[in-house]
């Protein structure tokens, strides 16, 4: 696709940037319900704070992958549209990091339980 700066884009390319931003939000939004739900329907382990670093982890996790769904659909927006290449995103390692560092806490918790 080569297109100068302004020009319009093929729809399908928007629509497809769009799809990929929403499928990230589904994502965050998991995870606020994820770490909401932790925080009030997990029962209190026996060390305390753990119940509360899980859900907060959950809730910060989905605010950093909220705010970099928008950063990387803004991006490729903006590089479609100057007919640059698509730069990567840190998205996809940092959600996995973050789904790591959560699930080795859950771990923890369980199996001091």
């Amino acid at each position: 696709m080569t297109s100068g700066p302004g020009d319009q884009i093929d729809y399908r390319f928007t629509l497809a940037n769009e799809r990929t931003f929403l499928a990230w939000i589904r994502t965050s939004l998991g995870l606020l319900a994820g770490g909401v739900a932790v925080h009030t329907l997990v029962q209190p382990f026996r060390h305390a704070g753990i119940r509360r670093t899980l859900a907060v982890s959950c809730i910060v996790l989905a605010v950093i992958v909220a705010a970099g769904a928008y950063r990387h659909w803004r991006d490729v927006e903006a590089a479609m549209r100057r007919g640059d290449p698509l730069t990567g995103t840190v998205m996809v390692p940092l959600l996995a990091v973050g789904i790591t560092i959560v699930s080795v806490i859950a771990a923890i918790a369980v199996l001091m339980q």
